[in-house]
């Protein structure tokens, strides 16, 4: 514990902290999501379990990527397509790809979903999942969300006490916050929407990051990841699209709810 007592690993430590909680956003609202899939009185339960068991294996993950780095930059599969898809994978780019396409098929999935439900005060009943399926869930994903931040960890710090302790400080913010995040989607339906799809650009990004760690070709052009700026650019524009949309409806609402009043004097 000597080692996290000194002014640059405790500099380091609220680096890591910061970027834990940065790039925990995302990883909450596919927690929030996933729970909903439970009874009610089991959603909290399965939101502070889910993340509790994530951040255990969160350090098994953290002490086997400092072991075997090397192994998970290995590649051990190439594919070549007749120059319509080429490419070199790897263990790091397989699991940020199928978590990313994923990602992609749950936001997707639960938007198709919203569009087609007639009553949307109730949940559909035939959706629901059991309390281990749901954390299983957000357990792999948790860890898929975290890869990429340990790796980043690592390349800021070697000593294995910091970022242990900078992935338990932000797992704690996590619990939380979790039950605040999901308070909030659930008294704010409308808001369920933008959490879908900055789910579903998140999954993006993972599946472009994803490529372009195995050096993927597509009819010749490479795929490139998606900058960090790029994907908090198109997140602010997502938010202000939404909230000026919420406030011109109900302005149309309100001009409507005018024009009626008259009308029903009359």
């Amino acid at each position: 514990m000597q080692d996290l007592f000194t002014l640059h690993n405790l500099f380091t430590l609220g680096m890591l902290i910061l970027l834990q909680a940065v790039l925990g956003f995302d990883n909450l609202l596919y927690i929030s999501i996933e729970s909903k899939r439970v009874a009610e009185p089991y959603q909290s339960l399965v939101r502070r379990l889910g993340i509790g068991l994530a951040i255990i294996l969160r350090l098994v993950l953290l002490f086997v990527l400092m072991a075997a780095i090397k192994y998970f930059q290995k590649p051990f599969f190439e594919l070549h397509f007749g120059g319509i898809v080429e490419g070199s994978f790897n263990l790091h780019s397989v699991i940020v790809l199928v978590g990313g396409t994923f990602i992609i098929y749950t936001a997707v999935k639960e938007i198709m979903h919203m569009l087609a439900i007639h009553d949307v005060g109730h949940d559909d009943k035939s959706r629901q999942k059991t309390v281990g399926h749901a954390v299983f869930w957000i357990v792999l994903m948790n860890l898929v969300f975290s890869f990429d931040s340990i790796l980043s960890a690592i390349a800021l710090s070697e000593v294995f006490v910091v970022i242990a302790t900078s992935i338990v400080i932000g797992g704690l913010l996590m619990i939380l916050l979790a039950d605040h995040v999901a308070e909030f989607l659930k008294k704010n339906r409308m808001y369920e929407v933008l959490g879908l799809f900055i789910l579903f650009v998140v999954g993006v990004m993972l599946v472009s990051e994803g490529g372009h760690l195995a050096k993927v070709h597509l009819f010749g052009y490479v795929v490139e990841a998606m900058a960090k700026s790029t994907f908090y650019f198109v997140i602010g524009i997502l938010v202000i699209v939404d909230l000026v949309q919420s406030r011109y409806q109900k302005k149309l609402l309100s001009l409507q709810k005018k024009h009626q009043q008259p009308q029903s004097t009359e």
